[in-house]
């Protein structure tokens, strides 16, 4: 039949066109706010702050050493190292960032100071909507709103995260310092005794080694 392809192809064109509309899995478009499109696990949007434990300050991996803030390419991190040491969340005393300030308006979201960290104490996260009323003071987040759990980046970042508890764990372990020697039980000690003097006895036995002479008798 003449046009018989024609015909195969608009109906293909036609059950696309209305399928858009009414697929779910085909929709194009989401009623934002309402609606929010499930976002990658990979996905990042602006720096945060790990903490470990329950409290943010105390817990925070952070130690201030500042490279983050140097390798910065838009310079939009600004860190005061502490003057004294706090007990982090495992009581070990540690340096801590007195100030720890991102100034969202420049943040570029490069990633780079998450690359640079030797403590896998800043992470991506996944919150876009960052906007403020105010142009100033409001868009510089401090240390205190950029604080965010562990628990919180397992729940982003359930890959990531794991590999990087892996990881500290392992350091950890190697840094943990062997347990001090003990001295041995009192029958574990006479039965070593016993066994190194025995070579001796049957040396002299045999004659291979002199035996001591016998004191006389007084």
């Amino acid at each position: 039949m003449t046009g018989a392809g024609i015909l195969k192809g608009m109906a293909v064109t036609a059950r696309n066109f209305v399928g858009s509309y009414f697929e779910k899995e085909r929709l194009t478009t989401v009623q934002y706010p309402e609606e929010r499109a499930p976002l990658p696990e990979n996905y990042r949007n602006f720096p945060f702050l790990v903490f470990d434990g329950d409290e943010a300050q105390a817990g925070l991996r952070c130690v201030a050493c500042q490279i983050c803030e140097k390798e910065c390419p838009p310079q939009c991190i600004y860190i005061v190292k502490s003057k004294d040491k706090k007990p982090d969340y495992m009581g070990k005393p540690q340096f801590y960032p007195a100030t720890f300030d991102i100034d969202i308006s420049v943040c570029m979201s490069c990633q780079i100071c998450v690359e640079v960290c030797p403590f896998d104490a800043i992470k991506m996260d996944k919150v876009y909507e960052l906007s403020r009323r105010e142009r100033f003071d409001a868009l510089l987040m401090d240390k205190h709103e950029l604080a965010k759990s562990n628990s919180y980046y397992h729940g982003i970042h359930p890959t990531e995260a794991t590999e990087v508890d892996t990881r500290l764990a392992e350091a950890a372990a190697k840094k943990k310092p062997a347990p001090p020697a003990t001295a041995a039980p009192p029958a574990v000690a006479a039965a070593a005794k016993a066994a190194t003097s025995a070579p001796a006895a049957e040396a002299v036995v045999s004659g291979t080694l002199p035996a001591k002479p016998t004191p006389p008798a007084t």
